[in-house]
């Protein structure tokens, strides 16, 4: 009779000892206790995407939730860090301790399959000058804020309404308000017939 999985969720965090929880792991394999590791890696991808030049971002929803934006160059250092790096020395530990491991990502088999949110809501913020004052100029989710603003001259929220910011650099902050109003050309309307002549 098979016995039950133990799942392990094992952080990607600076400070996660691999080695010990490794030992550990080939200590109840030996038992007969069937595992599976689930890791992260977020260490490795900062440090990775800092090395090439592209140090993680973080955002915040106006919820409270923090999360990593992701584009399409964020993604593959995180394969790079997550699936290349950690994966793969977290096997070769487990092989070393005798465990038959095999490392797979959610790619592989489409094991996990994730949709990407339509729309973040986030507003990124830089410290004006003025810093004794505590204000802030808004350069991302410019239509954000106007709508907020909306919403409060409507009475339907208060103007001291809690909103979560993201605090960024100057260069950040010239780099989000060009694409904010980045847009794409408007297709040329077809020229207007003209009207008859009575």
């Amino acid at each position: 009779m098979i016995g039950s999985l133990i799942v392990v969720k094992l952080g990607g965090t600076e400070g996660v000892d691999f080695s010990a929880i490794c030992n550990d792991a080939a200590e109840l394999l030996k038992r007969g206790r069937q595992l599976v590791f689930v890791h992260g890696g977020s260490t490795e991808a900062n440090s990775l995407g800092e090395s090439l030049g592209t140090p993680p971002k973080m955002i915040t929803s106006p919820s409270g939730y923090t999360s990593r934006y992701t584009d399409r160059k964020t993604l593959e250092i995180f394969l790079m860090a997550v699936n290349g790096k950690v994966n793969s020395l977290l096997t070769e530990q487990l092989q070393m301790l005798g465990v038959n491991a095999f490392g797979l990502c959610g790619l592989d088999g489409k094991l996990i399959q994730a949709t990407r949110k339509d729309a973040i809501q986030s507003i990124d913020a830089e410290r004006g000058k003025r810093k004794k004052t505590g204000r802030y100029g808004v350069v991302g989710g410019g239509r954000r804020l106007e709508a907020l603003q909306l919403l409060h001259e409507q009475g339907k929220i208060p103007a001291d309404v809690l909103v979560r910011c993201l605090e960024v650099s100057e260069d950040e902050a010239i780099a989000a308000s060009l694409a904010d109003n980045e847009r794409e050309p408007l297709h040329p309307a077809p020229p207007l017939a003209q009207p008859p002549t009575v």
